[in-house]
């Protein structure tokens, strides 16, 4: 059997929890060390975990010969610069969403990838879910034909991560749109087959944060006062082929669902879809009947954030291409910024090639 790829881990007090059972689980790679600011955390996440090297200061974790994959899981803004020295320090990088918060900084990271040969991929963990593989398949059939427009949102209700590294522009990069409408958005130009976004009219604003006693029901606690990014986005975007795309986001609207409602309508010149019901509606124009059917799923094997990190060591180990390129991720946040950059200049803006 090969030896284990050797895993280090930047960030080890919030979204890891759900990456350490993939790693766990992996028969290609093993966690033997981690990173953090914060020595307490870091300790005790070693201890839970039987982890011996801890660093507190990730660069050391990074000049680590002994390394083969790093999983950087900081806040937003930490990603670019770790994951650049990283690659140049020869290790793979899987990076947690948004891989970095402005496109300039994801072609830093596709220039240090293509610099060091190394696998780069962003942890979008939707994709790894038992109804987004089906719908994948399904799509590649060409069971929509061609789709020319498609609708997406994810919308919380009183649901906003109200810690420093979601609140603060300084860590986060942005709002709603950076946190989870990089999920959506994402899956939904995977399902569209990625074409290429040119140009892209929204809005990005706090209608709700700034409101007295705003809270959140995700621990009950009060909205930051001095929060500077946005609760809701929208937007309508233009691709090369002709499609279009509304998307919407929010943490606070008052919309009626309890905690998310995470929703993707496609549709295409034979049959259009839902996502997550993945259900697909087509038309017999011979009999002029129209009906609707849906895919039998299975459940997941695991959870997805467990499975991305399986399926990420599995291609290093088999020499396979990145589960997620960069360049997936470069389209979502051309669209994301592009947002912002639509809301600071108040008209439709184009997107860089």
């Amino acid at each position: 059997m090969a030896e284990l790829l050797k895993v280090g881990v930047i960030g080890v007090g919030g979204i890891v929890k759900v990456h350490m059972p993939g790693w766990h689980a992996s028969e290609h790679a093993e966690v033997v060390a981690g990173s953090d600011v914060a020595g307490d955390v870091l300790d005790t996440w070693g201890r839970i975990h039987g982890v011996e090297k801890l660093y507190t200061n990730p660069a050391d974790l990074i000049a680590d010969p002994d390394i083969d994959i790093i999983d950087i899981c900081t806040p937003n803004m930490y990603h670019t610069d770790m994951a650049v020295a990283a690659l140049d320090a020869g290790k793979h990088v899987i990076c947690e969403k948004p891989l970095a918060p402005t496109p300039k900084d994801i072609r830093r990271m596709i220039e240090a990838r293509d610099r060091s040969g190394k696998l780069l991929m962003t942890a979008q963990h939707f994709r790894f879910k038992g109804s987004s593989q089906a719908m994948k398949r399904e799509l590649e059939t060409g069971a929509l034909g061609d789709i020319y427009h498609a609708r997406s949102w994810m919308i919380r209700r009183g649901w906003i991560p109200v810690r420093p590294g979601f609140v603060y522009k300084k860590n986060s990069g942005g709002g709603p749109c950076i946190d989870i409408g990089v999920h959506i958005l994402d899956l939904t130009l995977w399902f569209m087959g990625n074409p290429k976004p040119v140009a892209v009219s929204g809005v990005a604003k706090a209608p709700l944060a700034k409101h007295p006693g705003a809270f959140s029901m995700w621990g009950g606690a009060l909205v930051p006062g001095d929060m500077d990014v946005e609760d809701f986005a929208a937007a309508f975007v233009r691709f090369e082929n002709g499609a279009t795309l509304v998307l919407e986001v929010a943490w606070l609207m008052h919309h009626e669902t309890t905690g998310e409602d995470m929703q993707m309508w496609l549709y295409g010149t034979e049959a259009g879809s839902h996502w997550p019901s993945c259900k697909f509606m087509e038309t017999n124009y011979d009999t002029k009947q129209m009906y609707n059917r849906t895919l039998q799923l299975t459940a997941d094997s695991m959870e997805p954030h467990a499975l991305e990190c399986i399926e990420f060591a599995r291609c290093v180990a088999e020499g396979l291409p990145s589960p997620v390129p960069a360049e997936q991720s470069l389209q979502v946040l051309s669209i994301l910024d592009g947002i912002y950059r639509s809301q600071d200049e108040g008209r439709e803006v184009r997107l860089e090639d």
